[in-house]
């Protein structure tokens, strides 16, 4: 298979992709999604969970609630084995930052939508707005009755 298509060299295909308004779309959404993922996660990890693990739970920090499985090893105050811990508190600042992302994400959708709408609405009346200011022609009936007069009175 040749790298080249339709006379084009890879280079410019290459180019021509990443022109695309699509993609360029896609790349903007990609850093827009990535400042927001920040975002949240300071929002999850310094106000949300703080204020889940005071409020219900009497204190206690839930993004580093974990179970231990096996303690450390210590010898002479040195690590020999690490601990074994299941990372409870971890998920559940994951899954709360989920939540967080998935909602702004319908609330836009949303919005887009409601915006679509409007649109279509606003175009649709336009439309039937300059129909009704068009002025009304004579129908085909009646050019064709014209024109046979025409072609009858020159006989």
């Amino acid at each position: 298979m040749s790298l080249k298509s339709k006379g084009k060299g890879f280079i410019a295909e290459f180019r021509d992709f990443i022109m695309r308004g699509n993609v360029i779309d896609m790349a903007v959404g990609v850093i827009i999604a990535s400042a927001f993922g920040k975002i949240t996660t300071t929002l999850v990890n310094n106000i949300i969970m703080p204020l889940l693990g005071f409020y219900l739970l009497n204190g206690i920090d839930l993004s580093k609630y974990d179970i231990i499985l096996k303690p450390e090893v210590l010898v002479d105050g040195v690590v020999t084995e690490p601990a074994v811990v299941v990372g409870i508190g971890t998920l559940l600042v994951a899954i709360v930052d989920f939540l967080i992302i998935a909602f702004v994400i319908f609330l836009t959708i949303k919005m887009l939508a409601k915006i679509k709408e409007m649109a279509e609405k606003a175009m649709k009346k336009k439309e039937e707005e300059v129909a009704e200011e068009a002025p009304k022609g004579p129908t085909t009936e009646e050019l064709l009755t014209e024109i046979l007069a025409e072609i009858k009175k020159d006989k």
